[in-house]
């Protein structure tokens, strides 16, 4: 018996090093296809074709739902002689096998690739269509993206004309609407062949680890606890500004139209780049040899949506060797725009955290730094979401909110911001858990009941029911819940935006301040980034802060009476403007290359002079645009 032991133990240690290997090469190759044809097609390039990307994502799709593939993973799982390490890596490979396995289904795979075909067909039909807004004067149409009609509708002084913009951002969901209900449907036969309720249920499952009901169980804590927040918040706006207020096209404007354009010179576009940078620098944020594509500038036919994806993942070889990631990142601004600047930054800072959470991804496999399931929703928002919140910090603005001629921006400005905006906080909270509770309800819809006029009509009474109204972004603008990707994908921003206001609060209380602190990068780094998909986003939450996830800190910071508020960020402004930018420019190094794009074009590159002389490129290119 101990001879046929050892003899199985042989086998398996001389046999499952070349499994992992094949694996994990396989895996890091159709991931590397699908992902390059997904950035070139999104991003309109010269060659780019649906087609070519459909090819390589069923090639994807294959490879993940190929039932040998699970099945060797849990034959060796279950062989002796296996090492923790090899464990480690086995079980990720069988969480990921798992998300996509149709227990080798040829009509589920077939339902799969139909699904795809229609997503395609929608997402070249909605890329296509004449969006814009008509001149209330002249009757002329302005061709316009999603994000410049809703730019507009908080920045322009004509209300005829903000009406005119949230006339164009209405026009997206009948138009996509008959499309997307018999994707729903599909969607739907699909989740139900694996054994979940509806889709919904199937996409939280695979992506957070616990099902549709106990997602909602938080979602409708939150809800509960914000209510009444909400009302009052309503109440005040329409009391201070007049009713009118709350009509869709008018709230941001009341808000936030004033202050955007009065903070509009301390955010310079032109800058935005550099503020990014110096502000990781000052986090001890590293990019472990990673290489970043940049496209940031909005254009015709380009996807409606910032994004960032890792077509080349993070991972280290058995052989100790590191493969650094390779990171495709693009916005969608328009310089010289009133608020251009402050969306780019925000941007930047958003999408840059993905990045530098996925570079600092440290595990055996490239397995573990994919962001799709099991790759939490929740954890992988957390990292950026946490990292665009300093934009909101007295003690950020008075280091990094400065105009081209190095002005600081006054803190009468931000004082203002404050008191535009602190009281409405709750509005953005609720403006985001509409998402997943109208997927929630859409899913949950029967297949007869799936029609264009009744997905339309359960987007505005659901508006009604957690915003109070309709909303200067119908819920049929948002780009997520059309793509498989990041379909029933919003309530992660919910989750990660409290998990926010709990790291955020833990790290206050730890050191005292976040931004400028290398020792909260140093902290992000260690507990919540490299793991990548190797621990559960819950356990990591409570691991770096110490208690398990709840809303209490959201909540807390939204009842922060709003005197003591300016009181604090006063204090917080002062000391930032008299201390600067840790990082001088000069000094900034994020251990990356980054490339300046647009479309096919390169703009700039780092490896030619340096970050500094990519930044200072960077800027007079922009200037040339916006003039």
């Amino acid at each position: 018996v101990a001879m046929a032991a050892m003899t199985a133990e042989q086998v398996v240690s001389e046999s499952l090093p070349a499994f992992i290997e094949e694996m994990n090469t396989k895996y890091e190759r159709v991931h590397k296809d699908f992902e390059d044809n997904f950035w070139a097609t999104k991003m309109g390039l010269a060659g780019s074709s649906m087609e070519q990307l459909l090819a390589t994502k069923n090639a994807y799709d294959t490879f993940l739902a190929d039932s040998a593939n699970l099945e060797s993973v849990r034959k060796y799982l279950q062989s002796p002689g296996v090492t923790p390490e090899q464990h480690h890596v086995l079980k990720i490979m069988e969480r990921t096998f798992a998300c996509y396995n149709t227990g080798g289904s040829t009509s589920a795979n077939e339902l799969r690739g139909t699904i795809s075909k229609l997503e395609g067909d929608l997402q070249v039909a909605r890329g296509g269509m004449p969006l814009g807004y008509t001149d209330p004067v002249t009757k002329q149409f302005t061709p316009l993206s999603s994000v410049q009609l809703r730019t507009k509708m908080r920045t322009s002084d004509d209300e005829d004309e903000r009406r005119a913009c949230y006339d164009g951002m209405c026009s997206i969901g009948p138009f996509i609407a008959e499309q997307f209900a018999e994707i729903v449907k599909l969607r739907n036969r699909f989740a139900k062949m694996q054994g979940y309720e509806d889709f919904y249920d199937y996409k939280v499952t695979q992506s957070e680890g616990f099902g549709k009901a106990t997602l909602f169980g938080i979602l409708d804590d939150l809800e509960e606890r914000t209510r009444p927040i909400l009302e009052s918040a309503r109440t005040r706006l329409a009391e201070e500004k007049g009713a009118s207020a709350l009509d869709p096209w008018n709230t941001a404007y009341m808000m936030s139209g004033e202050t955007t354009k009065e903070q509009h010179p301390y955010f310079p576009f032109e800058s935005a780049l550099q503020v990014w940078t110096q502000t990781f620098a000052g986090l001890g944020i590293n990019y472990k040899n990673s290489k970043m594509n940049l496209d940031l500038l909005d254009r015709p036919g380009k996807y409606s949506n910032g994004f960032c994806h890792w077509p080349q993942p993070a991972w280290r070889k058995s052989t100790g060797e590191w493969v650094p990631t390779t990171t495709n990142f693009t916005s969608l601004a328009t310089p010289g725009q009133i608020g251009s600047g402050s969306n780019a930054l925000r941007t930047l800072l958003h999408e840059g955290g993905h990045a530098a959470h996925f570079a600092n991804i440290d595990q055996p496999s490239p397995f573990f730094s994919q962001e799709r399931a099991p790759m939490s929703v929740a954890y992988a928002e957390n990292q950026s979401m946490f990292l665009d919140s300093l934009m909101g910090d007295a003690a950020w603005l008075g280091r990094y909110a400065t105009s081209q001629e190095g002005v600081v921006i006054p803190w009468d400005l931000v004082e203002k911001n404050l008191r535009a905006s602190h009281p409405y906080a709750v509005m953005q909270l609720r403006g985001m858990l509409a998402v997943p509770y109208f997927e929630k309800a859409l899913y949950e819809m029967k297949d007869e009941d799936l029609s264009a006029e009744k997905v339309l009509q359960l987007s505005m009474d659901v508006q009604e029911k957690i915003q109070g109204g309709a909303s200067a972004l119908p819920l049929l603008a948002i780009p997520h819940i059309l793509s498989d990707e990041s379909s029933c994908y919003y309530h992660g921003y919910v989750l990660a935006e409290m998990s926010v206001m709990q790291t955020r609060a833990y790290f206050l209380t730890k050191y005292g301040s976040i931004v400028d602190n290398a020792k909260v990068g140093e902290d992000l780094t260690e507990v919540y980034w490299r793991p990548g998909n190797g621990a559960p986003f819950l356990e990591l939450v409570e691991r770096l802060t110490g208690k398990p996830l709840s809303a209490d800190a959201w909540v807390a910071e939204l009842e922060e009476d709003l005197e003591a508020k300016i009181q604090h960020e006063h204090k917080e402004y002062l000391s930032a403007v008299k201390a600067g930018r840790r990082v001088p420019l000069e000094d900034v190094d994020l251990g990356m290359q980054i490339l300046v794009v647009d479309g096919d074009d390169l703009i700039c590159d780092s490896a030619q002079g340096g970050l500094g002389a990519v930044c200072t490129q960077f800027q007079s290119w922009v200037s040339e645009k916006a003039h």
